[in-house]
């Protein structure tokens, strides 16, 4: 009676083993598989994807219609990898602005001591770019009485029966190029001077921040994700 009632028990497992097995094969066999066009709507489903929507994005579903997984197109991957190195770009640009500020800032606390020292040093920095232009205009007096002759006997030249000769196109040339050298000599370091002075303003206001006078402190580079 106890071997018979085993037997029976072992019959009875057995073909539960089957019938899980055959219920498995069944659910397995009843996925299916959509695919999508290019703007995301699903165009078909079946068992497989057809060769031509191999790129495409797909969604699995099972017997009970549920998704169970999900795959991206070949252009959205693209885009997504595109994205990411952006994304990677952007941060590498803002922890080196970071990190350049922090240099800057450091530099600028251990080079002086409050803001008098700072308006003092754009004084002199100034005054060198004023005795430059100084220069440069004294130099360009000359050039232009010279330029104002030279173009005096050039009209008075070209009104006469031959005309200017070469040597006095040539010399009005010449007084000429000297003197835009000069005048452009001098716009550049009226500019340079115009950007000292904004770029000590810059100084000033940041030292004052970084003493605690109102400012925000010094962006910090953003730490790696491990």
């Amino acid at each position: 009676m106890h071997n018979g009632r085993k037997r029976l028990a072992v019959l009875l497992g057995a073909a539960g083993l089957v019938m899980g097995i055959a219920v498995a094969g069944t659910a397995a066999a009843a996925q299916i598989v959509c695919w999508k066009d290019k703007s995301g709507k699903t165009i078909g489903c079946g068992d497989k994807v057809p060769p031509e929507y191999q790129n495409s994005a797909t969604k699995e579903l099972d017997s009970q219609g549920v998704t169970r997984k999900r795959t991206e197109s070949v252009e959205e991957a693209n885009a997504r990898r595109q994205r990411e190195q952006e994304a990677a770009k952007s941060k590498a640009e803002q922890d080196k602005k970071a990190l350049d500020q922090q240099r800057q800032d450091t530099a600028l606390l251990e080079t002086f001591s409050n803001e008098k020292e700072i308006d003092l040093k754009r004084d002199r920095d100034i005054g060198v770019i004023d005795g430059q232009i100084e220069q440069l205009n004294a130099a360009l007096k000359p050039v232009t009485q010279r330029y104002n002759e030279a173009k005096a006997r050039l009209d008075q030249a070209e009104k006469g029966k031959g005309g200017a000769s070469a040597g006095v196109k040539d010399d009005f040339q010449r007084v000429s190029a000297e003197k835009a050298r000069l005048e452009k000599s001098i716009t550049t370091k009226q500019a340079e001077k115009e950007d000292l002075r904004k770029r000590y303003a810059d100084y000033r206001k940041r030292y004052t921040e970084l003493k605690g006078g109102g400012g925000a402190a010094a962006p910090q580079p953003t730490a790696a994700k491990k």
